[in-house]
């Protein structure tokens, strides 16, 4: 990475890609942002500026819960941009009650990782002009808890969950991260990208933001010196910008230590992340989001 790469990074107007994107900030790169809110972006913005007054910041809007904004707010990127050196899949949701989009998915899966595949497909050409570009995936140790994986119904399941429940689907989803991640460097090898895929560890950001007691647990666990986002934000700039890095590919990466991690099965198995991708490219054609050529 140098101080004229462009990062695109999703997620990034609070939390841990905001906190991403202040430190890459002051590598004079220019950060390429999706946001929902005009709002958040505008303070996100000039927070960036106070920090880094040089830098260069665009932001592009959507709702990544829809596959259709996905796809609109990655083709004005690509049309935008070129050569993209490094995509940051940092947006995310754990929602604790089942919602189901406009489109008919399950708002987490639509997030969590739907809409970092279709991302990352739809920027493929601008990612390869690159050279030598970086893909990093947000996943979560949360993962191994993740119930029974079936392929490739959990991909269209709208069943309802209480709270309680909603642990094992965000586990799940970031089983999918996780298994994406490691498929698509085979499938893209030799194109000049890696990909890698991280656990930030537990973080107070925007922790359980949909439950009653959230701001107060947040508080305390400040208190206790539990759950800095700072450690989860360095793994993700750690992955985007350290020499130590270059050239690795396939990877899941640990918060702290930045050594690889095991991922729980079946997150290593090969063949089940091959029928994910297959399943999931078939779902997305089926549903008009993405174009067989798009490989």
């Amino acid at each position: 990475m140098t101080t004229s790469s462009t990062i695109v990074i999703t997620g990034a107007t609070s939390g841990l890609g905001q906190l991403a994107a202040i430190e890459l900030a002051k590598r004079n790169t220019h950060l390429v942002l999706t946001a929902r809110s005009r709002d958040r972006a505008e303070m996100t913005k000039k927070l960036l500026y106070d920090r880094s007054p040089e830098t260069k910041v665009d932001f592009y809007y959507g709702d990544l819960s829809l596959l259709e904004d996905v796809r609109r707010v990655g083709n004005e990127i690509k049309n935008g941009y070129r050569k993209i050196d490094v995509l940051v899949n940092n947006a995310g949701l754990h929602a604790f009650e089942q919602r189901i989009t406009k489109e008919g998915f399950a708002e987490m899966i639509a997030v969590n990782y739907l809409a970092p595949w279709l991302l990352t497909h739809t920027l493929k050409q601008s990612l390869m002009n690159a050279g030598n570009a970086r893909i990093v995936n947000v996943a979560s140790e949360a993962s191994r808890s993740h119930g029974k994986l079936k392929l490739p119904e959990d991909l269209v399941d709208t069943s309802m969950f209480t709270s309680r429940g909603s642990s094992a689907i965000y586990g799940k989803t970031k089983l999918l991260d996780i298994m994406f991640t490691a498929e698509l460097a085979r499938q893209w090898s030799g194109t000049g990208i890696t990909v890698n895929a991280l656990n930030p560890g537990f973080n107070v950001t925007g922790l359980g933001r949909e439950l009653w007691f959230a701001s107060m647990l947040e508080h305390l666990l400040h208190f206790l010196r539990i759950g800095d986002p700072r450690k989860g934000a360095d793994i993700i700039t750690r992955l985007v910008a350290e020499p130590q890095y270059e050239g690795v590919t396939g990877g899941y990466f640990n918060v702290g230590t930045g050594n690889a991690i095991v991922p729980a099965y079946p997150g290593g198995d090969i063949a089940m992340q091959n029928i994910l991708w297959n399943s999931t490219k078939q779902l997305l054609i089926q549903r008009g989001f993405l174009f067989e050529s798009i490989d």
